[in-house]
């Protein structure tokens, strides 16, 4: 199976978002929510991944981060998004962007 694995960026109560890395270099997120009997994830990654390379990054995500965490669960449900990240962006982006003109 490939050697992905995972930087955590925020946990909550309910949900867990993380980095996803393969040879050190970024390939994509994964937003965890848990439900009462359903975890539900979006899962983006990048172009280059084949759907056998995303099919095994669900199985990694289900086996080491949702089954980790020891909740019961009847349904896994994964949206996938695959494209090219554009950066990440926050409130003090667009703040800098303003005072500028």
């Amino acid at each position: 199976m490939a050697g992905f694995y995972f930087e955590r960026e925020v946990r909550t109560e309910t949900s867990e978002c993380y980095t996803i890395l393969e040879d050190d270099q970024p390939i994509g997120r994964v937003d965890i929510h848990f439900s009462v009997v359903v975890v539900h994830a979006t899962l983006c990654v990048d172009e280059s991944l084949t759907r056998d390379r995303i099919q095994d990054l669900v199985e990694v995500v289900d086996e080491e981060l949702v089954n980790s965490i020891g909740v019961s669960r009847e349904e896994f449900i994964v949206h996938v998004h695959q494209g090219t990240d554009l950066g990440v962006f926050s409130t003090a982006d667009f703040d800098e962007d303003d005072d500028e003109g």
